[in-house]
């Protein structure tokens, strides 16, 4: 087997505004350590460590580097495996995925693989193909109007906080109607939902680290208790977050 039949990538990346992604392969996009943004379809997904996303190739998507990324990601030629089950699907990255990326880290991507790294590729691929099938709740629809995404960037920034709509729709301009008009019109949700969502998405992306306890990570998204967080994460997830915490790590 030739090496640009599979080949993992790794690299440090600078932060770096979004730009077009698109490649004549299958790629297994994951993060080492930092986030990486990623959008497509009117949609958005922040990439920590814990998660993972598999693009099929041609498919289009935007990437942008909010801050330093160390990358070890998986490219497969479409002849050396079938197609992804979806275009693009955002997951939760098991710890068989991370160790099996480790393992083929140090591969050259230039020479002839042996029958070993063969079959670690092709492990990769079925667990990323299988994971893929279930994917992450933890996405945001974009916004489109500068009110709205100004809207969104001011929420988050103060999840810790109680947040009142009539005040967030001075601070952007607009009347409390037609703020409410845009999140319904712009991603279909109402201004409460979005922002739950980002508490949401916010404390995936803290659970993946090792700095915070789930109780911590409950106060700083704005839930003032463990069980009021343990019910939102529950309803949004379909576990409590330590069970999700714990379905990625060794």
């Amino acid at each position: 087997m030739t090496a640009t039949e599979a080949q993992v990538v790794a690299r440090v990346f600078e932060p770096a505004p979004a730009q077009r992604f698109q490649m004549p392969c299958h790629y297994l996009l994951h993060a080492e350590q930092g986030a990486l943004l990623l959008e497509a379809g009117g949609l958005r997904w922040t990439l920590p460590p814990a998660r993972a996303a598999l693009v099929a190739a041609d498919e289009p998507v935007l990437v942008s580097l909010p801050q330093r990324v160390v990358a070890c990601s998986a490219l497969f030629s479409p002849s050396f495996v079938s197609d992804p089950p979806t275009p693009l699907s955002v997951f939760d990255m098991s710890p068989l995925g991370r160790e099996l990326l480790k393992a083929l880290r140090g591969v050259d991507g230039h020479e002839t693989l042996d029958s070993h790294a063969t079959a670690l590729f092709r492990a990769l691929a079925e667990v990323a193909w299988a994971l893929s099938r279930t994917p992450s709740p933890a996405v945001m629809p974009v916004a489109r109007s500068p009110q709205l995404r100004r809207a969104l960037a001011l929420m988050e920034a103060r999840l810790d906080q109680d947040q009142g709509f009539e005040a967030l729709a001075a601070e952007v301009a607009l009347s409390p109607r037609s703020l409410a008009r845009r999140f319904s019109g712009e991603m279909a949700l109402t201004w409460r939902q979005a922002l739950r969502r980002l508490r949401m998405v916010r404390a995936v992306e803290l659970l993946a680290q090792d700095g915070l306890s789930i109780t911590e990570v409950g106060m700083s998204v704005g839930y003032a208790s463990l069980s009021a967080f343990n019910a939102a994460f529950r309803d949004f997830a379909g576990q409590t977050p330590s069970d999700y915490r714990a379905s990625f790590r060794s």
